[in-house]
């Protein structure tokens, strides 16, 4: 039995300590799912996950995510979630701060793959 963790997560001190854009780091899991800090900025590829939705969380900045028949855009404070199957490409003209939250072992990539895909399961 683990002990009762009575820490915090302040995601934008967390978010703060990455170094590198476009790879994302664990900061919390619940059940199989976890939230993950990230810094983009500029364009990914278009991808989807055929067995998951994603949800993106703005921490600090503007998000657009692209679909092949349109786009959301997102500020700070706003969320949205991508349902599974579902092709996207996130676009950030200036850096963003993100929490993602999916579950364990999904690529950011899907399965495009490619010099974009972040090791999973690296925690900050």
């Amino acid at each position: 039995m683990n002990p009762l963790n009575t820490q915090s997560i302040n995601l934008l001190h967390k978010v703060s300590l990455l170094n590198e854009q476009w790879s994302p780091r664990v900061v919390a899991e619940m059940n199989d799912y976890q939230f993950k800090v990230v810094r983009i900025q500029g364009e990914f590829i278009w991808h989807c996950h055929a067995e998951t939705d994603e949800t993106f969380l703005v921490l600090d900045g503007n998000l657009r995510i692209d679909f092949r028949d349109g786009h959301v855009l997102l500020g700070t404070g706003e969320l949205y979630v991508v349902a599974k199957g579902v092709e996207h490409k996130p676009y950030a003209e200036h850096e963003v701060k993100l929490l993602l939250i999916e579950p364990r072992g999904v690529l950011n990539t899907g399965h495009e793959g490619g010099e974009r895909t972040a090791q999973n399961d690296v925690w900050i």
